[in-house]
Protein backbone atom coordinates (compact mmCIF):
# COMPACT_ATOMS: atom_id res chain seq x y z
CA UNK A 1 0.00 0.00 0.00
CA UNK A 2 2.01 3.45 -0.79
CA UNK A 3 2.14 5.63 2.03
CA UNK A 4 0.28 8.40 0.73
CA UNK A 5 -3.17 6.79 0.99
CA UNK A 6 -4.20 6.99 4.16
CA UNK A 7 -5.95 3.95 5.71
CA UNK A 8 -9.44 3.48 6.75
CA UNK A 9 -8.88 4.06 10.24
CA UNK A 10 -6.70 7.22 9.94
CA UNK A 11 -9.39 8.81 7.88
CA UNK A 12 -12.07 8.02 10.22
CA UNK A 13 -9.82 9.44 13.51
CA UNK A 14 -8.94 12.25 11.26
CA UNK A 15 -12.82 12.89 10.39
CA UNK A 16 -13.49 12.50 13.85
CA UNK A 17 -10.97 15.14 15.18
CA UNK A 18 -12.04 17.58 12.60
CA UNK A 19 -15.49 17.10 13.73
CA UNK A 20 -14.62 17.81 16.98
CA UNK A 21 -12.52 21.02 16.54
CA UNK A 22 -15.65 22.79 14.17
CA UNK A 23 -18.26 21.37 17.18
CA UNK A 24 -16.05 23.51 19.75
CA UNK A 25 -15.61 26.47 17.36
CA UNK A 26 -19.41 26.51 17.05
CA UNK A 27 -19.91 26.30 20.55
CA UNK A 28 -17.48 28.63 21.28
CA UNK A 29 -19.19 30.76 19.26
CA UNK A 30 -22.59 30.53 20.95
CA UNK A 31 -21.20 31.15 24.23
CA UNK A 32 -19.70 34.54 23.13
CA UNK A 33 -22.51 35.35 21.41
CA UNK A 34 -25.28 34.51 24.31
CA UNK A 35 -22.70 35.83 26.75
CA UNK A 36 -22.68 39.39 24.63
CA UNK A 37 -26.63 39.00 24.88
CA UNK A 38 -26.63 38.58 28.80
CA UNK A 39 -24.19 41.51 29.37
CA UNK A 40 -26.47 43.75 27.26
CA UNK A 41 -29.22 42.56 29.59
CA UNK A 42 -27.36 43.02 32.38
CA UNK A 43 -25.93 46.30 31.48
CA UNK A 44 -28.84 47.87 30.38
CA UNK A 45 -26.75 49.69 27.48
CA UNK A 46 -26.75 48.41 23.63
CA UNK A 47 -22.80 50.01 23.35
CA UNK A 48 -21.54 46.91 25.70
CA UNK A 49 -23.38 44.29 23.65
CA UNK A 50 -22.76 45.23 20.87
CA UNK A 51 -19.10 45.52 21.35
CA UNK A 52 -18.68 41.96 22.91
CA UNK A 53 -20.62 41.03 19.85
CA UNK A 54 -18.24 42.81 17.43
CA UNK A 55 -15.05 41.62 19.19
CA UNK A 56 -16.00 38.13 19.34
CA UNK A 57 -16.79 38.27 15.85
CA UNK A 58 -13.26 39.84 14.73
CA UNK A 59 -11.55 37.22 17.53
CA UNK A 60 -12.87 34.75 15.65
CA UNK A 61 -12.08 35.64 12.11
CA UNK A 62 -8.39 36.25 12.78
CA UNK A 63 -8.35 33.10 14.76
CA UNK A 64 -10.02 31.56 11.25
CA UNK A 65 -7.52 32.80 9.56
CA UNK A 66 -4.38 32.56 11.54
CA UNK A 67 -5.19 28.55 10.92
CA UNK A 68 -5.81 28.82 7.79
CA UNK A 69 -2.92 30.69 6.62
CA UNK A 70 -0.90 28.23 9.17
CA UNK A 71 -2.06 25.10 7.40
CA UNK A 72 -1.22 27.03 3.76
CA UNK A 73 2.36 27.72 5.02
CA UNK A 74 3.02 23.74 5.71
CA UNK A 75 2.23 22.85 2.05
Amino acid sequence: MPAAVPRSGDAAAARRSANLRTALILLSIALVFFGGIIVTQYNGGNAAGMGVLGLAIIGFLFVTLGRRFRKGAGK
